[in-house]
């Protein structure tokens, strides 16, 4: 093994400039393929993130036939100790809310909304919780006032002060017809959130409609859990309390959201199979040249008693330690990369585009370790690859041609 490594490290010093250029391109495709993963886990993360904030929660609870036929006759009532059955350091929060369809009107204008009940305590799990608010936010359960999106305001003409008729329907299945105040606008990230959702108390919309039922629990976690079997574990302890009630986690509930972020993970490896795999060629023709160059040698080897092992062993010895320097460098370029743009990259200029994939329009990137070791990892072993036809080669040089040369 020692003559082995001379052998590699001696032939990679003969041929510098070349060999330089081969660590450049490695380190610059380990570099720019480990930097856009910790893009791609930004969007990930940031799907995910949008998904549960927007008044979904990592797991909600309906009443069946709920999602059909939103009404607050579908709806059930909520005892008042109730804590949902999770591990306290693992449980964010949770929410009761009353949400149904309405019609809100203004003096000028008409729009269909959802209408949602919340107690503001407990919307530090949403987008509620932290959403910039001009004017007032709800202060408490009982407000009777509503909290409207800065779109929805502009489409119905009207201000912060101003009243609206809101018209829904009630738990006798009668249309119930009451005026609002509006106590205050909200500016989400998407215009999508503040065209459709109008949030008032909890108590006063229950008031309104007869009712003390709630139409759904969300919960949120601190993180989401890390296998399908804890998930589950979650989702029965909930079940096993809201018993004969649906318990639908956040991919379930939002499944165009659910499967961008499973697309997130396959676009890792695609992005990485395209990088590496233009890089392999030239691998594979920088190895091809220097076995070529090196006939004599290896023929002189080949015939001073060099088994055919030891020679495809010497040349992939030689890929990986090519490899191994390119990806080390080009590890170290991508952490700065991401050093960078820690930050986030600023996507305002794109943000209609941006609020119609339910992102924020600042990226977050992520760093994920285990990204940054499969890249290593993989990148090895596509060097260890693309030297076998390389050897190949090699072990086919003949001792005694090779000699005459």
């Amino acid at each position: 093994m020692k003559l082995i490594l001379q052998l590699s490290f001696r032939n990679i010093l003969r041929h510098r400039r070349r060999n330089i250029m081969l660590f450049a391109a490695i380190a610059v495709a380990v570099a720019g393929v480990s930097s856009m993963n910790t893009l791609i886990r930004g969007f990930q993360y940031d799907m995910m993130d949008s998904a549960v904030s927007n008044l979904t929660g990592h797991m909600k609870v309906h009443a069946p036939g709920y999602r059909d036929d939103p009404s607050i006759q579908l709806g059930f009532e909520l005892a008042a100790d109730f804590e949902p059955d999770v591990p306290p350091q693992m449980l964010l929060g949770w929410a009761p809310r009353v949400r149904i369809p309405a019609v809100i009107m203004s003096e000028r204008e008409t729009r269909g909304v959802q209408l949602v009940g919340v107690d503001p305590a407990a919307e530090s799990i949403s987008f509620l919780g932290d959403v910039p608010i001009q004017g007032e936010a709800l202060n408490s359960a009982d407000d009777g006032r509503v909290l409207i999106g800065l779109e929805l305001a502009r489409q119905l003409e009207t201000q912060i002060g101003r009243r609206l008729v809101i018209i829904t329907q009630g738990a006798d299945g009668l249309n119930r017809e009451r005026g609002f105040r509006i106590a205050g606008t909200y500016d989400a990230e998407g215009t999508g959130l503040e065209k459709i959702f109008v949030f008032s108390g909890l108590t006063r919309l229950q008031q309104m409609l007869d009712s003390e039922s709630v139409t759904e629990v969300s919960v949120r976690l601190t993180e989401e859990p890390a296998s399908v079997s804890g998930k589950q574990a979650i989702k029965d302890a909930l079940a096993g309390f809201f018993i004969d009630l649906d318990v639908k986690d956040w991919q379930e509930l939002e499944p165009q959201a659910a499967a961008m972020y499973l697309f997130a993970d396959g676009a890792i490896y695609i992005w990485f199979v395209l990088m590496m795999s233009a890089l392999t060629f030239g691998l594979v023709n920088t190895l091809v040249a220097s076995v070529m160059e090196r006939v004599k040698e290896l023929g002189m080897l080949r015939a001073l008693g060099m088994r055919k092992l030891l020679v495809v062993t010497q040349v992939v010895v030689e890929s990986t330690i090519i490899m191994a320097i390119g990806v080390v460098v080009g590890l170290a370029g991508g952490f700065l990369i991401f050093y960078a743009m820690r930050d986030g990259l600023d996507l305002s200029a794109f943000a209609e585009g941006v609020e119609m994939a339910g992102m924020s329009s600042v990226l977050m990137p992520v760093l994920d370790s285990a990204d940054f070791l499969l890249v290593a990892v993989m990148s090895l072993v596509l060097g260890v690859l693309a030297s076998l036809y390389p050897a190949w080669r090699a072990v086919k040089v003949d001792p005694l041609e090779a000699m005459r040369r």
